[in-house]
């Protein structure tokens, strides 16, 4: 097993070395499933997800320091509600970008779990933890279940609060990659806690011309 237990907030990057080297044009293809791959078993994810035609919806970067809005609030809530929805999934490093989110998630086990409901019944109302089939019934607990399921509480609670049913948050597919040893994962977590400091290069801003 990878980790021991799971991390939140930033990072201490002095300990962990020099930043991976981010290629757009493999990070972010549409076709970015492993073909035959279980993502159900157990493992750690570098999971990158991006808001709907890179628009800067969560908040905006200060100095190299991020600053979420209401909206970016809600991102990271959401985000941090995972385990209790999926029990047998931990977090590890993540953040909330402005236009995107970087996270690595570990699953324990195989062990199945609840989809992921939008944790507030009203727009203001402080963080619930329902375990409330979205579907009806129990589903797997698959990366791709997580996911989401994340996506779609994030997306019911925004639209919510700007009263535009339907509009989409997110791009439609997500990146991840399979994180297959220590090296990569300390690589991971440097990269996640430098994406403020780093923005301006960042192949997501919106000022990027890079195709991605």
């Amino acid at each position: 097993m990878l980790l021991t237990q799971a991390r939140k907030g930033k990072l201490n990057s002095s300990a962990i070395g020099p930043p991976m080297k981010y290629n757009p044009n493999k990070h972010h293809r549409r076709s970015i499933r492993l073909k035959g791959y279980d993502y159900s078993a157990a493992g750690a994810y570098f999971i990158t997800i991006c808001v709907f035609q890179r628009h800067c919806l969560f908040g905006q970067v200060v100095e190299g320091d991020m600053q979420l809005n209401e909206f970016g609030q809600i991102a990271a809530e959401c985000w941090q509600a995972i385990p209790d929805h999926f029990p047998h999934i931990e977090l590890d490093g993540w953040v909330v970008m402005p236009n995107h989110v970087h996270g690595i998630l570990v699953a324990k086990d195989t062990c199945r779990g609840f989809a992921l409901q939008s944790p507030y019944a009203n727009p203001g109302d402080t963080l619930q933890n329902p375990l409330t089939p979205v579907f009806g019934k129990m589903s797997s607990g698959s990366i791709s279940t997580v996911i989401r399921s994340y996506k779609s509480a994030t997306t019911k609670h925004i639209n919510t609060l700007r009263d535009a049913a339907g509009t989409p948050v997110w791009q439609r597919n997500y990146y991840d990659h399979i994180i297959r040893d220590e090296r990569s994962l300390q690589h991971m977590r440097y990269y996640i806690t430098n994406n403020p400091v780093t923005w301006v290069d960042d192949q997501l801003h919106p000022c990027n011309p890079s195709k991605w």
